[in-house]
C-alpha cells in the first residue's frame, strides 16, 4: 500500500496527549515514528486511565490513554541524562526529518538537543516544540495541563449551564480538547513545514506550538462574535448563542439536538412539528429576529417536542431537511448505524489483548490511506531494531549502546 509520508523519518520526544498525538497523525500516514522513552517507566501516560486487559483477563502495562495515543510507532528506550544517551539522540537526530517534543522551555538545551544544537547538525530538521505558553512569554516557563488552558482560554468561561439556571456555573469539555488541538495544529504546522523545506527554502525550521495559543484558535467564531459586538459570550448550556433554535430539546422519551440554520429550515422545521404559524410570526420568522424573541419561542417548540419520542422527531425531521439527532452515550454512539457504517471503530491484532478495539483516523485518503500496522509498542520493544535501522549498526554494537544508556535515575 503505497503511505503518503513513505519515508518520513520522525523522533518522538513527547509524553502525555498533545505531542503523542501529532506524531501519531504522522504514523497513520506512514511516517517512521520512534517513540523515545526513559527506560525506567517511560511515557507517564502509560499509568493514565484503566488498564487495558489480557487474554486472561489480567492488567497489562497499557492503559487506555497510552493506547489513544501511540499505534504505528516503535519504542526506543534511552536516558538521554546520560552522554551516551544524548550522544546516540544526536546521531539519530541527525537522520530525521522531523522531532517532536514538549520538554520546558529550554529543558533540552542543557543536553545538546535543542533546536540550534540540532539543526547544526541536520540542518534539514523540522523541530517542533510543544509547550504549555510556547517559547516566549511571561507564563513561557510555568508548567500547564489540559484543565489549566480551558480556564484561560475563556474555554470554561463559555461551557456550562447559564447564571440563575439549574446546574449554572462553568464546567470543563469533557475530554483534553486543548491537548487534541495542539496536536493536530503541530500536524498541520509539520506537514507544512515538510513542504517549504522539500520544495521552497532546501531547509528545515523550528516550529513553536503553545497550548494556549492553539485553544485561543480554536474558539474562531466565538472570540470574533466579541470583537464585532463588543458583547462577551456566556454560558448558554446545550445551545447556539448567536441561532435559535439551535439546542437540546426535551420529547417524550428522551433529548434531541435540533439545529436550524436559516430562515428556510425554520418554516420546514415549524410546519414538520405541526406549528407553521410560527414561521409567519414576526417575532420568528426572519434568523436576526428569532434570538431577541427567544424566551417566546423555545415553550412553543418545546410543546410540540413533547408529543414524539426522539427517534419518531429524527425521522421527522430528517425527511423535512432539518438537521438534529439523539444525544448518544459514547456506548450508544458506537452502535449508531452510521457509525457502523464508516468504520469509526477498528481492530488489529495485538499480543496482549489479542484484538485491540480503537477509535480509526476520520481522514479518508483515495490514494495513500491511513494505514494501522502496529499496536502501541512496549517500552523499548524496538530498541535495537530502531538502532540497527537508522544508525545501520550491528544488534551488537546497538545493545552496547544501549546498555550505556539505560540509566535507573
Amino acid at each position: 500500500m503505497t503511505k503518503a509520508l513513505e519515508g518520513i523519518r520522525v523522533l518522538d520526544l513527547t509524553r502525555v496527549f498533545a505531542g503523542p498525538w501529532a506524531s501519531q497523525m504522522l504514523a497513520a500516514f506512514g511516517a517512521d515514528v520512534v517513540k523515545v522513552e526513559h527506560p525506567v517507566g517511560g511515557d507517564e501516560v502509560r499509568r493514565m486511565g484503566p488498564a487495558q486487559k489480557d487474554l486472561e483477563g489480567k492488567d497489562t502495562p497499557h492503559t487506555s490513554s497510552y493506547l489513544a495515543m501511540n499505534r504505528n510507532k516503535r519504542s526506543l528506550s534511552l536516558d538521554m541524562s546520560s552522554a551516551s544517551g544524548q550522544s546516540t539522540l544526536r546521531e539519530l537526530a541527525a537522520k530525521a526529518d522531523v522531532l517532536i517534543e514538549n520538554f520546558k522551555v529550554g529543558g533540552l538545551a542543557k543536553f545538546g538537543l535543542d533546536y540550534d544544537s540540532l539543526s547544526k547538525v541536520n540542518p534539514r530538521l523540522i523541530y517542533c516544540s510543544i509547550t504549555g505558553y510556547g517559547q516566549s512569554g511571561p507564563y513561557s516557563a510555568q508548567p500547564g495541563y489540559d484543565p489549566v488552558f480551558q480556564a484561560l482560554s475563556g474555554l470554561m468561561s463559555i461551557t456550562g449551564q447559564p447564571d440563575n439556571s439549574p446546574g449554572a456555573g462553568p464546567v470543563l469539555v469533557g475530554y483534553s480538547v486543548s491537548d487534541i488541538n495542539a496536536g493536530l495544529y503541530a500536524t498541520i504546522s509539520i506537514l507544512t513545514a515538510l513542504r517549504a523545506r522539500d520544495a521552497v527554502t532546501g531547509k528545515g525550521q523550528h516550529i513553536d506550538i503553545g497550548l494556549l495559543d492553539t485553544q485561543i484558535a480554536a474558539h474562531s467564531h466565538i472570540v470574533q462574535n466579541y470583537l464585532a459586538s463588543g458583547r462577551t459570550p456566556v454560558r448558554a448550556g446545550a445551545a447556539s448563542q448567536i441561532l435559535t433554535p439551535w439546542q437540546v430539546f426535551p420529547t417524550a422519551d428522551g433529548q434531541l439536538m435540533v439545529a436550524v440554520g436559516n430562515d428556510r429550515q425554520f418554516a420546514d422545521f415549524a410546519r414538520a412539528i405541526g406549528r407553521a404559524e410560527l414561521a409567519s410570526d414576526v417575532r420568528f420568522a426572519k434568523i436576526r429576529d428569532r434570538m431577541p424573541h427567544k424566551a417566546a419561542l423555545i415553550p412553543e417548540i418545546e410543546a410540540a417536542l413533547a408529543a414524539k419520542t426522539a427517534l419518531e422527531w429524527v425521522d421527522v425531521l430528517n425527511a423535512a431537511g432539518v438537521a438534529c439527532g439523539p444525544l448518544h452515550t459514547i456506548a450508544s454512539m458506537i452502535d449508531d448505524p452510521q457509525v457502523v457504517h464508516r468504520g469509526i471503530l477498528q481492530e488489529i491484532p495485538d499480543p496482549n489483548s489479542g484484538r485491540l478495539r480503537f477509535v480509526a483516523n476520520p481522514i479518508r485518503l483515495s490514494d495513500t490511506p491511513v494505514a494501522y500496522d502496529r499496536p502501541p509498542p512496549r517500552l523499548g520493544e524496538h530498541s535495537t531494531e530502531v538502532l540497527t535501522d537508522w544508525l545501520e549498526l550491528s544488534p551488537v554494537e546497538a545493545e552496547a549502546i544501549l546498555a550505556k544508556s539505560s540509566g535507573a535515575s
